[in-house]
């Protein structure tokens, strides 16, 4: 199956963010029902590095890697004009990746809402019953 992704598209990844004071280029703002945060989304400009079946290793700027699954609805090639106008926010496309001169650096996974809450519950479940009393 032809992939809609190609090595060196700059694509547009929307992602969402929680916050006390959203940026300028946060979208879609609301506030949390109860309290001081913020959702909102936010438009990250990367690069594709490579694809394979499943997913795209996708890289910032900074040279940091994401790997995505290629099914992910907020991922989208830039438009002629998206990348004209925001071209100085994309990466360059002959930029050799910190991966390329480390190896070692492997690209980061993207965790679900729901992993990052299973991890959190497990975090407070386990930290309760091992702490010793201050005198001992």
């Amino acid at each position: 199956m032809e992939s809609r992704f190609k090595v060196n598209d700059w694509v547009i990844c929307t992602r969402e963010k929680y916050g006390l004071s959203p940026g300028k280029r946060a979208k879609n703002i609301s506030p949390a029902p109860r309290g001081d945060l913020y959702s909102y989304e936010v438009d990250k400009y990367w690069i594709v590095r490579s694809v394979s079946d499943q997913d795209l290793v996708l890289e910032t700027r900074t040279g940091k890697q994401h790997l995505v699954p290629l099914k992910d609805r907020r991922i989208r090639v830039a438009n002629w004009w998206e990348r004209w106008i925001y071209r100085n926010r994309f990466p360059a496309k002959n930029q050799i990746s910190p991966s390329q001169t480390h190896p070692e650096a492997e690209p980061t996974a993207f965790a679900s809402a729901q992993s990052i809450s299973q991890a959190a519950t497990q975090a407070a479940t386990h930290s309760g019953g091992s702490r010793l009393p201050r005198g001992a």
